[in-house]
Order: structure tokens, then sequence, then C-alpha cells
């Protein structure tokens, strides 16, 4: 199909980007390592961290990895929140010539060990905060290496003794755990300063990343991001900002980290890209902490501040916010699930800067679409496709509707996956053979290339910018002994957008709302958790049984 919306593109803005201008993501980082050394590259809790000791430290934590033979490709396991051990790993990692698979800390036992187990990983970087969890699993995977990392190891001297004292004992917010083998972050370091990194020769197509998503089967499954597509998300996503920054300003570009480095937004939009054009990233290590991060957003001039809706919703909402310096901002990306104009209008009027929303998925390292970086007023859509990147609309037979009909939203691009982790027949069902991954989402294209989303093709459940898979929430509840059968779906919230609610027929007529909740939080990690239990006597089913999720959906769509 014609290009058409390459007209509305802001002056400046290519229709293509080269990702074969680099060999791999460690020749990006390399570079930037070298280039901007003196430069401070992440910020937390007040201790910097400039590039060349990220080039340091990373070298090191490479150099130990390979020292336990690990071979080329090997999976490495990273759980942590926003700390500065994040981007050293990350860079480890990728140097040492492994495959990153970012895991969400606050993942249950059973969800972590279906990732691992999956991934194949065979060494696991965890803060000490989450090693318990590890500690539970270990001995039903492949995980042979465990580095573990406090909270206040790398903020030095005084001040990390402090930090790691009030953690473990003031707020006690680490559960005790026994990993006897395990090796800590620091010593991991120290060792590795006596070995030598050995470069290893990457292919642009060699697997960088493994970020996992929800599957249709209750499985979760990891899209297989190679250096390329990363590569290319990273210059897509400089060329597409290029219309709200000056170009030729020498000053330092200040990113807020605020959302976690294992979600592919953050991955790509704050520590990849924030990398190549030398920018600071101030790590925030819990978001939800909102007067914990103004105090932090105080201390400093930022310029692009990416988050969900949920997030912008709370900050604008809070009184101190609006005391805070925005003479700096630039930028506000909203991705991750649909922006709201009452919140976009209240971060507006508050802050002098419109949010720009984008979208995209895992499996396209996320940016797909988004809307012009120069734009002010809210557009109510997803926005244009970036620089390479086609979109197309299909029916149900895989051809395109014509302009202004509604269809599937298809993605191609040099950020998209090049499949599902061993999973060849879930990737055929996403792929169309010209080469398009089927997003699932619902869309329409204006004449201007602006999409929109209409619906969700999938049952999925959007929950402040986290995938919810009915099905892998329905097989767990469903193995409850008191549980006859059940239905998920998600249900309009003010504050995440979508909640998750439950519908269920007893078995055990004695099961209560409470029992079965409290069975939920030992399983699901927070956002996958039922908000809402409902118990019925029975669900709408289709004349071969299928039970019908959408007229559960429409019932709580009338009823709101």
């Amino acid at each position: 199909m014609e290009k058409i919306w390459l007209k509305s593109y802001p002056p400046g803005v290519p229709a293509d980007i080269d990702p074969d201008q680099y060999r791999s993501l460690v020749h990006l980082l390399e570079e930037a390592f070298q280039k901007y050394a003196d430069r401070n590259a992440y910020v937390c809790m007040d201790k910097f961290l400039t590039y060349a000791e990220l080039d340091t430290y990373s070298r090191q934590l490479g150099a130990w990895l390979q020292s336990r033979g690990l071979k080329k490709g090997a999976r490495v396991a990273l759980m942590m929140p926003n700390v500065l051990q994040y981007p050293v790993a990350i860079a480890a990692v990728l140097r040492a010539g492994y495959t990153v698979v970012n895991v969400n800390p606050l993942y249950t036992p059973r969800e972590l060990e279906h990732q691992l187990n999956d991934s194949g990983s065979e060494a696991i970087i965890v803060l000490e905060n989450f090693a318990h969890t590890v500690e539970q699993v270990l001995s039903k995977t492949a995980v042979k290496h465990i580095i573990v990392a406090s909270m206040g190891e790398m903020l030095g001297g005084l001040k990390g003794m402090i930090v790691n004292f009030v953690v473990r004992n003031v707020k006690k917010m680490v559960p005790a755990y026994s990993l006897p083998n395990a090796m800590r972050f620091k010593q991991a370091l120290a060792l590795g300063s006596r070995m030598k990194l050995t470069p290893v020769e990457l292919s642009i197509h060699d697997a960088a990343f493994l970020q996992y998503t929800g599957g249709t089967t209750g499985v979760s499954k990891g899209a297989t991001l190679s250096h390329r597509n990363v590569i290319a998300n990273v210059l897509q996503s400089e060329a597409w900002s290029g219309a709200a920054l000056d170009q030729n300003s020498k000053e330092q570009l200040i990113i807020v980290c605020a959302l976690p480095l294992y979600h592919i937004f953050a991955l790509t939009a704050c520590a990849m890209w924030g990398t190549r054009v030398g920018a600071l990233n101030i790590l925030i290590p819990n978001p939800r902490d909102i007067p914990g991060l103004i105090k932090e957003l105080g201390k400093y001039k930022f310029n692009l501040l990416p988050a969900v809706n949920t997030l912008y919703n709370a900050l604008v909402n809070h009184p101190d916010f609006a005391k805070l310096d925005f003479s700096g901002l630039k930028i506000a990306n909203g991705g991750g699930m649909a922006v709201q104009q009452a919140v976009n209008d209240k971060w507006l009027q508050v802050t002098g800067v419109s949010i720009i929303e984008g979208y995209g998925l895992s499996e396209t390292s996320p940016v797909a679409t988004c809307n012009r970086a120069d734009s002010t007023a809210f557009s109510g859509t997803i926005g244009l496709p970036v620089p390479s990147t086609d979109i197309a609309i299909l029916d149900d037979d895989g051809k395109e509707v014509p302009l202004g009909q509604t269809g599937e939203i298809a993605i191609r691009g040099p950020q998209v996956m090049s499949g599902y982790w061993n999973r060849p027949d879930e990737t055929a069902k996403v792929m169309t053979p010209d080469g398009y991954f089927k997003s699932g989402d619902v869309g329409i294209m204006d004449e201007r290339g602006y999409v929109k989303i209409v619906d969700r093709k999938k049952d999925m459940i959007l929950v402040s910018g986290f995938n919810v898979y009915p099905n892998e929430v329905e097989a767990v509840i469903a193995a409850h002994p008191g549980v006859l059968e059940c239905a998920c779906v998600g249900v309009p919230d003010e504050h995440s957008g979508e909640a998750v609610k439950v519908f269920v027929v007893r078995k055990d007529p004695n099961l209560t709302q409470a029992v079965l909740a409290a069975y939920c939080k030992e399983q699901f990690t927070g956002y996958k958790r039922p908000k809402y239990i409902e118990f019925r006597d029975e669900l709408p089913k289709t004349n071969v049984g299928k039970i019908l999720r959408r007229a559960l959906r429409d019932e709580t769509k009338i009823a709101a």
C-alpha cells in the first residue's frame, strides 16, 4: 500500500532509518561508552554512574560470566527493579555474547519457574529482596549461576551500608532466603576485574532480549528480539523525537526512567536510546511511591518523561507535582495503554507539554506508531507509523481493507521480532507470509495515515500498561480444588484503565471470595490478580460449551 502517512510527517523526520549502521547492540553501547565517557549515564538515590564506569563494571561482570563457561547465546535472567546494577547487567550480558531474559521481580514462584524453564536460563542476577522467590524454584530449573545484588552496594561507603541496613532491618524488605552457591554482585565485579572480557563475534540477527508476553494458551512466551530489532527501534525513536528536540544542542538530555527496565518501553526508550544519545537516566526503583518520585523529580531539570496513563494521572493529581520546574520538559511519551483525554488536558495545563501517545508491543521492540513529537493537541489516536514501518489494516482473511474501514492492525518493519522463542506454532499464528505481525488489536486508519484503536481482537486485558491474558488467569484459578469453572474478563477501571474480574462457578459451596483472593495472591503478580471475584451458578456458553467471555464483558459494560 501507498505510505500515505509520510505526508503527515514533521519536517526533517526521514521516511527510513538504517538499522545496519551498527554491527550489534554491543557496537552501539561501546561507541557511547567511549564518546560520552566523562558524562553521567545513570543516577539512582543521588548516586551517579558515568559512562566510563558503566563500561568498566559491565566489562568486569561480562568477564566473570564468561569465566563460568557459558556458551555464546546462553540466556541470563535479570530480576531487578530500576537500580544501578540493572544497566550494568544488561551491558555485561550483551558484551559477553549472551541473551538477556528480563524478569518482573514481583513474579510469584510459579511465574518465575515457567519463565526460567521456557527460556532455558542458565544464570540469574537478582536483587536480594526477591532472592526468596528464586530459592523456591531453583531446583526445578537449569539455573547454575546466581548473582545476588543489594539496594545499597552500588551507592558507596557509608550511604550504601545505611541503605542496606534500613532495607533489611528497618523496613524488612528482604525476606529470608538460602542460596548457598550465590555470588554477591560486588564480589563478581571484583573477581571480574582480574579477568579479561573476550570479545564475541555477534551477528545483527542474534537474539539480544527475550521479552515475555502472555500467550493465547495461557502460557507466557518469549518474543525473540534480535540486536537489529532493538537497534532499529532506537534509531526510529531518535528520528521521531527529533521534531521536538534541538539536534544541535550540546546540553545533555535528562530522561526520567520511572517505568521498569524489564518492560520493553523503558528498555528501548530510556536505557538503549538514552545510551545512544549520551543522556542521563534517572532510575526510579519504586514509581508507585508518588511523593518519593516527585521529590526525586525536584532535583533535576528533566527533558523526557515516558510513562503510562496511570502514572501521569497519579502525578498530576498530587498537590506537590505542580510546584516542579517543567521548563526543561520537551517530550512526555505515553505508551503501554490508552492515554485518556482528561489526563492529557490536566497534564498540559500543569506542565505546558501535551502527552504524545505511541503504540507498540513487546513483539515490535516496542514502538510501531506515534503521534508527532511536535504536536500540542490531543489526537485520540496512536499516531503515524514511525520511519521504516508499514501498517496494514487486515480483514479476517488477512487481506487489506479499504481505507477508513476497521480491521486488525498489522505491523511490518525492522523492529518486528523474528518470532517467539522455541514456538514456531505460536509464531505462525501471528506472522503473515509477507512479514506482517498481527497485533490482535482492531483499528482504523484515516486518510492522513493516523491509526486509531477501536477494539481488541484478543481477549487480552490491559492493566496499567501490562498485558493480562485471561487464559493464564483462568487456568490457574480453575486448578483451585473449590472451583468448578471460571471466566476472566477486563472491566473498566478509572485508575488502571482496566481491571481483572473473574466469574466463578463453585465446586465447593463453602468457597469464599477471601479464600480465592488469598490463593490468587500466591499465584499471580499484582497486576494479574483479580480485583473483582463474582460467584455464579452458571456461565454463558456457546452450543459447543465454550464459555462466552464477550457476553460477560458486555454485561459488565451495561452495568457500568
